[in-house]
């Protein structure tokens, strides 16, 4: 389907842009040439081809998903203005 000013002027709209009443036919050409370019994709044969989330197969090196304190427990309690039993102390907020 090809664009139209209109389209083009509501696509602008959406997209919080401004553009010129004499640029919206250029620029509805230059849009329909950009997607005339990804209609071509549709013709790849892409059958038998593996998805991939790079061109370059990489191991990302992974270590344990341990859960601790971090062991500064102490030294992030330094900075409490009020603290009780090993805790931020906050004033009540709910009645």
């Amino acid at each position: 389907m090809p664009l139209n000013r209109d389209n083009v002027s509501a696509i602008a709209h959406l997209a919080r842009l401004k553009v010129p009443e004499e640029d919206l036919d250029s620029l509805a050409g230059e849009l329909n040439n950009i997607l005339g370019w990804v209609e071509q994709l549709d013709e790849v044969d892409t059958d038998g081809v593996a998805p991939m989330t790079s061109v370059v197969a990489t191991e990302y090196a992974r270590r344990a998903d341990n859960v601790d304190d971090g062991g500064i427990a102490e030294d992030v309690l330094a900075n409490a203005p009020d603290r009780m039993d090993g805790f931020f102390a906050v004033p009540k907020v709910v009645e």
